[in-house]
């Protein structure tokens, strides 16, 4: 078999897959739900996006993400404020009750990447790190060049 033959995409997909369905367990023992998990990730790394640029990441619809923010607001680990340069645009924003929910997921990022990293050399993890990265650099370009341009206030 070559190494071109294996359906290499496949293999990425049911990876993919299987990651999320352990994420998925994973949230759950914080009574949260992987798309939140997301969305608290998400709003670590860029506070104070908008509903609609949230869901344009997580690749649901705006009304999917106002409803886990509700459910996130309602726990307490999220706040709407409003936009000091556009009153109709509510930005997001962790609270501190938040912040042992990202430390976990840390933990477990850094869990599950020891566990599969065992038997693979580190150049074949660099490697592919690599190959994955210029595959979505690929995919995120071609995807910016299609995308209608985003309407006021998103």
């Amino acid at each position: 078999m070559q190494p071109y033959d294996m359906d290499m995409l496949a293999l990425v997909h049911d990876v993919a897959r299987l990651m999320r369905l352990r994420f998925d367990q994973f949230a759950r023992t914080f009574g949260m739900t992987r798309a939140q998990g997301l969305i608290i990730k998400h709003l670590k790394h860029q506070p104070g996006m908008t509903q609609n640029e949230l869901a344009c990441l997580c690749e649901v619809e705006p009304i999917t993400v106002a409803r886990l923010i509700d459910r996130l607001e309602a726990n307490g680990f999220v706040e709407r404020r409003l936009d000091p340069s556009d009153r109709r645009i509510r930005r997001l924003h962790l609270l501190p009750a938040a912040e042992p929910i990202l430390v976990e997921i840390e933990r477990y990022r850094a869990s599950i990447r020891d566990e599969l990293a065992v038997g693979v050399e580190k150049v074949d993890w660099e490697i592919t790190n690599q190959v994955l990265l210029h595959m979505k650099n690929k995919l995120v370009a071609e995807n910016a060049k299609s995308r209608p341009h985003a309407a006021a206030g998103e």
